[in-house]
């Protein structure tokens, strides 16, 4: 007899769709169940201690857990590879529940030097206030962070692709200089979602989200969620999330990031195919000064790029020639384009950081984290892509 060959595992959008959840456990329901209960009954005195005590699996109150979002977390810890998730309230909330359990006074915490301007201003209206340094270096070069780090750095932060100038982290190199020096590496990976990129497979520690965006894909709610060793999720979930934040996910809200989870990979491939074309379209327009999309050959990250993303995504920052007045008057000429500042909807959108995401920065601070004055950010969605070539032609025409 020959050995039966080991089954092959299921794919991503198998496990986007099917991964923790068996309909004959849940009296057949196709869907998983929506659960609205705030909290939750023991049998015994006794079951209450054990829970309380976290010797007896079960839910107490849905500040800590509840059965709606504990599978969402099952199904995004499977699709980053990590060993567990929790789910928060906003993607902020995400970012600011795992920081608040990690660190602590006179740790130091390196940041890359652009950032999205809400995660900014935490480390420095909120860490640096307890006690915590923050620095900001270009980790766009590894050597800058292993000429800088020092034994106080607790944490190595990044966004790749960074919002909103799509500059790339290499993730491997970083997660090395980090973990050499007793680092943790968290990376932000919501332009790129686990389809497009697994930082945790690269050697991160931690990946947040803001499940706002693509993991939900339709600008109707708002979430977040932390993906990496248990241990540690334990603690920021009985810690950071129950005594600290309380940014908690609703159970509705799960619902709907457990459906959108299972048209993620059909929307990112569509997602990436409208955006490589805009991508083109601008790149040829005498208006622009220069696109930045991972996709684009003149991309000088392409190299990078092909090695830790799936795909370039839906998401392409450009700067116009004519600064800050040509992004305002190119914005105000959008007809198909939304003017508004998330991203990852089904509708397309376009923001100007320097009137809008990032006007909170000086020029000065604009300047030293690489958002020029003329930067256009587009995220690209699900239209037909001629339509919106045709909305970008005519208001570049305008310039």
């Amino acid at each position: 007899m020959t050995p039966d060959k080991p089954a092959q595992a299921p794919g991503f959008s198998t496990r986007a769709i099917h991964h923790g959840y068996d309909p004959y456990e849940g009296h057949g329901a196709l869907c998983p169940p929506l659960y609205l209960s705030s909290t939750y009954t023991f049998p015994t005195v006794a079951d209450g201690m054990a829970r309380f005590a976290g010797e007896q699996p079960g839910y107490v109150y849905s500040r800590v857990g509840n059965p709606t979002t504990h599978l969402l977390e099952e199904r995004l810890a499977n699709l980053e590879g990590g060993e567990a998730a929790l789910v928060t309230a906003s993607g902020q909330g995400a970012t600011t529940s795992l920081l608040w359990t990690l660190l602590a006074p006179g740790n130091e915490l390196i940041a890359d030097k652009t950032l999205y301007g809400c995660t900014f201003a935490f480390f420095h209206h909120g860490l640096e206030r307890f006690g915590v340094q923050v620095r900001h270096l270009d980790l766009t070069d590894p050597a800058n962070l292993a000429a800088a780090i020092s034994p106080q750095t607790k944490m190595v932060f990044f966004e790749t692709p960074a919002n909103p100038n799509m500059r790339l982290v290499d993730i491997a190199a970083i997660a090395a200089i980090a973990r050499g020096h007793g680092a943790l590496t968290v990376v932000d990976n919501t332009y790129c979602t686990p389809y497009l990129q697994r930082p945790l497979e690269l050697g991160a520690d931690f990946v947040v989200h803001s499940a706002t965006k693509y993991l939900g894909g339709h600008g109707d709610l708002l979430a977040g969620a932390i993906v990496g060793p248990k241990a540690a999720l334990d603690e920021v979930r009985y810690v950071g999330i129950k005594d600290m934040t309380g940014a908690v996910l609703s159970s509705q809200d799960a619902f709907l990031i457990l459906r959108g989870l299972k048209t993620l990979a059909l929307r990112m491939d569509r997602h990436s195919l409208n955006a490589i074309q805009v991508a083109n379209f601008l790149e040829a327009h005498p208006a622009v000064a220069v696109v930045h999309y991972p996709g684009l050959a003149s991309f000088p990250q392409r190299d990078l790029a092909c090695r830790q993303m799936g795909q370039p995504g839906g998401m392409v920052a450009f700067e116009l020639k004519g600064g800050f007045e040509a992004g305002r008057r190119f914005m105000d000429a959008l007809r198909l384009f939304t003017r508004a500042v998330s991203l990852g909807d089904a509708e397309s959108l376009a923001q100007h950081p320097a009137s809008m995401t990032h006007a909170v920065y000086s020029l000065e601070e604009r300047a030293a984290h690489f958002i020029s004055e003329g930067l256009v950010r587009l995220s690209v969605g699900l239209e037909d892509g001629r339509d919106l070539l045709a909305d970008l032609e005519q208001a570049l025409a305008g310039l």
